[in-house]
């Protein structure tokens, strides 16, 4: 029953994944690492397929290997942040663009110290 659970969720994380592929304000890395973890629990041959991707698989290995995250996707995820601070404050205006900027500051500072 685990099995099913752990692999139902990373099938939920891929889609979510996907999805962020194609909205700059969803992020698609960290939504694979999630169903990394999962398939890791649940099927390993899913796992296995995550890490052979032409694309994405590199940077999940990067992070499984040595926690590294290469200066281009740090610089694309900062850059896709501030994208969604700039759309959140010209639409939602003061004080919601607060929130994404909070995060930013924070995932942004998170992402930048991390191995390259």
């Amino acid at each position: 029953m685990r099995r099913h659970l752990w692999t139902g969720a990373g099938l939920m994380f891929v889609g979510i994944g996907t999805v962020g592929a194609f909205l700059p304000l969803l992020p698609t890395v960290p939504f694979l690492l999630l169903a990394l973890f999962c398939f890791a629990r649940g099927n390993p041959v899913w796992e296995q397929r995550l890490l052979d991707h032409p694309t994405y698989g590199p940077l999940l290995l990067d992070w499984r290997q040595r926690r590294a995250i290469p200066r281009r996707a740090k610089w694309a995820a900062l850059i896709a942040m501030a994208v969604s601070v700039l759309v959140t404050g010209f639409t939602a205006g003061w004080p919601w663009v607060l929130i994404p900027l909070a995060v930013m500051a924070l995932s942004g500072t998170w992402i930048w110290t991390r191995n390259e």
